[in-house]
């Protein structure tokens, strides 16, 4: 790469990381905090260099027939553009996106930008780190979204007629990028070739299988609450002496309850005393303000009949199984509209593109028509 003596006097102690061939001698050095437009000596001009500082709060970009305009905002402190080659443009623009998104801090250290796209009114930028998304007139502002490969743990597609989504899944939510098919391909091999790198693997399926979860058990054996297997034994319950030893057993606790509550010789204990002590010692109250201490014991009532019958339980279970899926296919539909409504609005655009081109070649037309009327 050859550096002319007024670039290299301009670059001071930086490097160019990336250099950008234009019309004639003419050409864009670009380092990592700006970039160097640099013009060779021509009949109205003199050799020059321009610098253009990567700290942007947004890139726009207007593509004529035979030129186009790179302008970059500054906030404040107002915006600068400058002029390349229609043809060059994408060329010009990858690296000046990649010394932005440095100097913005989207980027990290080590992380090489490789590949971006343009896309009506999407831009992505493919990283070796990340997908960096945005959406708008801009090719890129400060309300850019992005997808970090750390996240991603599956890749797929859906194939639509005129547009195409590569679906990412992330450990947050499913992101999708929507892409032309002529471009689709691209964009889906630029992106799964950086995924893959990142996580070490080759394919899809490996990188699903790499973030599947373990399968481990929790500790203390299987529990099982299915069918035909109660958790409790009352084979007991319900015997001729269940009622009598029932009340024995209440009467031994009674008993000993009233030996621990001793505050007097006929064994009973102050009122004041009786809710909050019985409370902790599971006292209930009868009908007639009677207590008495609970053996801890439900009744045979309560163990023979289980609290939920199993079968209206499968019942209420396949009603709500058929909500659910009846729900799920009226979403499926309604993302079919959108995805057909989306497509319609992609070939509008197109048409208002293409409208857009011939309406830039009639202009430059008329003003090379108003350049051979001599001046009155």
């Amino acid at each position: 790469m050859d550096v002319p003596s007024l670039v290299q006097s301009s670059l001071g102690d930086e490097d160019v990381a990336a250099h950008v061939s234009l019309k004639g001698e003419d050409a864009l050095f670009v380092t990592p905090t700006r970039s160097l437009l640099y013009t060779d000596d021509g009949l109205l001009s003199d050799e020059s260099v321009s610098e253009y500082p990567h700290d942007a709060e947004a890139i726009r970009v207007s593509d004529g027939r035979r030129k186009a305009t790179i302008s970059l905002d500054y906030g404040l402190d107002g915006d600068d553009s400058f002029s390349v080659p229609s043809g060059s443009l994408d060329d010009v623009l990858h690296p000046i996106l990649a010394g932005v998104l440095n100097a913005a801090d989207v980027t990290e250290a080590g992380e090489t930008v490789r590949r971006s796209y343009r896309f009506s009114e999407l831009t992505l930028v493919v990283t070796s780190n990340r997908v960096v998304k945005h959406v708008g007139s801009a090719v890129w502002g400060l309300d850019f979204e992005e997808i970090v490969f750390e996240t991603v743990t599956g890749l797929s597609t859906e194939d639509g007629n005129v547009s195409s989504q590569l679906v990412l899944e992330t450990t947050q939510r499913t992101e999708r990028i929507k892409a032309p098919n002529d471009k689709f391909r691209a964009v889906r091999e630029a992106v799964e070739d950086a995924v893959f790198a990142y996580h070490d693997v080759t394919s899809a399926a490996e990188l699903a299988a790499a973030n599947s979860p373990e399968q481990t058990d929790s500790g203390g054996g299987e529990v099982s609450f299915g069918s035909g297997v109660d958790p409790i034994d009352t084979s007991t319950v319900g015997e001729d002496d269940a009622p009598e030893a029932g009340a024995n057993a209440a009467q031994q606790a009674g008993a000993a309850g009233a030996m621990e509550r001793a505050g007097g010789a006929d064994g009973t204990e102050p009122a004041g005393n009786r809710n909050t002590r019985g409370a902790k010692r599971g006292v209930q109250a009868t009908a007639d303000g009677a207590e008495f201490e609970s053996s801890g014991f439900q009744t045979a009532a309560a163990n023979v009949e289980p609290a939920v019958d199993p079968d209206e339980l499968a019942a209420e279970l396949a009603d709500m199984t058929a909500v659910v899926d009846e729900f799920a296919d009226t979403i499926d539909k309604q993302h079919a509209v959108i995805d057909d409504f989306a497509d319609t609005i992609d070939q509008q655009r197109a048409v208002i593109d293409a409208q857009q081109a011939v309406l830039d070649e009639q202009r430059e037309r008329l003003d090379d028509l108003q350049a051979l009327i001599p001046d009155q």
